[in-house]
């Protein structure tokens, strides 16, 4: 069993604990803002005197930059498509937003090659250029992620079934190689409430081969405060040691 896999049965699993219906979107959004505070702060913060700090807050923010286009991709492939075949044009707006989006990726791309070409002396302006649209990126996509968690959840919920919804998630998370697979559980795990982390966690227990979901546990332990690694541990029934 790959981690596509797990991530899939354990999504659909703790959905159906309880009386939501399948969200397609919030697990994933509360992981992207999450990445993006980390990027937009280090950027805010970064020593424009260290090289190897700007080399490695500069790769953060491509990082988040190739996670926005993938997961941007993933919504125009699965998703738009559905809703407006069921509700015609019930799409647009966030089509819109996307094509916008993608303008913001180049701009913000140009802004992270002129930090890392700006001599010493003119270094600290450019970061601060790239800190500035950085926040206008962050806080368009904030507002972004709000409608499509009301506006177009609603769409889907009226216009789909539970098995559909869990069909389109399928695809989506079966299309992301294993390897990025791990960049997002590192972003959306530690930053989901302790329910909801356990509630994913707890399902890829069920269905996991030990030794992965060992390693899954491994890869997320380090992003978790100790309070919120016991209170897994004690959902998990094991030890938090």
């Amino acid at each position: 069993m790959n981690m596509q896999d797990l991530v899939i049965e354990s999504s659909a699993a703790a959905t159906h604990t309880g009386p939501a219906r399948p969200d397609l979107y919030m697990p994933v959004h509360k992981g992207l803002r999450a990445a993006m505070c980390d990027s937009l702060l280090a950027v805010g913060r970064m020593d424009g005197d260290d090289p190897q700090e700007v080399a490695g807050v500069l790769a953060g923010v491509r990082e988040l930059l190739s996670l926005c286009r993938d997961h941007l991709e993933h919504e125009e492939r699965e998703i738009h498509p559905v809703m407006d075949a069921r509700c015609p044009g019930s799409a647009a707006q966030t089509v819109a937003d996307h094509h916008h989006h993608r303008m913001a990726f180049v701009s913000l791309e140009a802004d992270i090659q002129a930090v890392e070409r700006a001599p010493a002396e003119e270094r600290a302006r450019a970061a601060l250029r790239l800190y500035r649209q950085l926040a206008v990126f962050v806080g368009e996509n904030f507002a972004h992620m709000h409608t499509e968690e009301l506006e177009n959840t609603a769409i889907l919920w009226q216009t789909h079934t539970d098995a559909e919804l869990a069909g389109i998630h399928r695809a989506i998370v079966s299309a992301i190689p294993p390897e990025r697979m791990a960049v997002y559980m590192r972003w959306m795990v530690p930053f989901q409430s302790p329910a909801e982390r356990a509630a994913m966690l707890g399902a890829m227990q069920l269905t996991a081969p030990a030794p992965v979901f060992e390693g899954v546990l491994a890869s997320v332990r380090p992003h978790l405060g100790r309070a919120d690694w016991e209170k897994l541990a004690s959902a998990l029934g094991r030890s938090a040691d």
